[in-house]
């Protein structure tokens, strides 16, 4: 089949363009570029059944016929929504629309990544997905948040008015090969200043926890929801939930590193907890994470490294100083 991947660029689009090759499908990748990068496919250079294109999903585009759309476009970590808030709001509006009469022109099926921020700081733990959430509509991370929910309704909506063959994944913290190393992130923060040897940033006291998923996991919850006839959503995470400072302590342990624990006040709005509740993606999609977080971290592990070497070697001029 063809496949449309929007935001292909990107940690997480990149990666489904890859699964989208591996099960035998020519993938059309679109991104604007403005948070993804060419590195992320670099490795798919003379693959011939994968065109890439610079594109601005907020204006109107023709990829041509397609038989899947996954809408993975958006800025994703706090670094990048928080620099491009009104780009985060118009990607996740216009942008979402435009996938959509896409999908709706072609008969294609539709399947839109939501996320865990759509329950805000919840007052329900674990999160279901029939909770409606917890969410500051005007603070400092509303770009992201309601963005996302937004598209969650105009998504229902074309599935109800336009007859939209769509799907809905709220993805829970995701991590792997490909995550920036200065995107805010969590598992990323915490890779990147332990291989360099400095603090581990601690927002809080530490005690807020967060769910981690391994990307090829991720990657599989999704590719078995666009083969469901699932339209509501689906969360897909792992349930296993850590402390931060329990995070921070595997990376630590993990590493080697000898770095040290820098505490931080915590962002406005952040989230006290965050565990999905995966009952709906077991029963309905027989799926449910594999790896666990010490395993993944070794798999991500190498990627921090060698993009800490790749740096480097950018930055630094013949003698080893710093280039202008």
């Amino acid at each position: 089949m063809r496949a449309l991947v929007t935001g292909s660029a990107g940690f997480l689009g990149s990666h489904m363009v890859d699964a989208l090759l591996g099960e035998g499908h020519h993938v059309i990748g679109v991104d604007n570029l403005l948070t993804g990068n060419y590195r992320n496919f670099a490795h798919l250079r003379n693959e011939p059944r994968f065109e890439f294109a610079e594109q601005d999903i907020t204006r109107p585009f023709d990829p041509g016929p397609v038989d899947l759309v996954f809408n993975m476009a958006s800025p994703a970590s706090p670094a990048d929504y928080l620099t491009y808030g009104i780009e985060t709001l118009m990607v996740g509006s216009v942008g979402v629309r435009n996938s959509l009469e896409i999908a709706k022109k072609c008969g294609a099926r539709f399947l839109h990544c939501s996320t865990s921020e759509c329950y805000g700081d919840p007052l329900e733990h674990p999160q279901l997905e029939t909770y409606w959430g917890n969410v500051n509509p005007i603070g400092p991370r509303s770009v992201y948040d309601e963005s996302k929910r937004f598209a969650e309704a105009l998504v229902m909506a074309y599935h109800r008015y336009e007859r939209v063959n769509t799907r809905l994944v709220r993805i829970f913290n995701t991590y792997g090969p490909r995550l920036q190393a200065n995107d805010g992130r969590v598992i990323s923060n915490f890779l990147r200043q332990a291989l360099d040897g400095e603090d581990l940033t601690i927002y809080g006291d530490g005690s807020q926890t967060r769910s981690f998923c391994y990307v090829t996991d991720q990657i599989e919850g999704q590719l078995r929801l666009m083969s469901s006839e699932e339209h509501t959503p689906v969360n897909i995470g792992n349930p296993e939930e850590f402390t931060i400072l329990e995070c921070a302590q595997a990376v630590l342990a993990i590493t080697g590193s000898k770095s040290k624990l820098a505490y931080e006040p915590l962002p406005e709005d952040d989230p006290k907890q965050r565990r999905p509740d995966i009952t709906k993606a077991r029963e309905v999609l027989g799926w449910e994470p594999k790896i666990p977080l010490t395993e993944g971290l070794r798999l991500t592990i190498p990627w921090f490294r060698d993009e800490a070497a790749r740096t480097s070697s950018v930055t630094a001029g013949p003698d080893g100083e710093e280039a202008a």
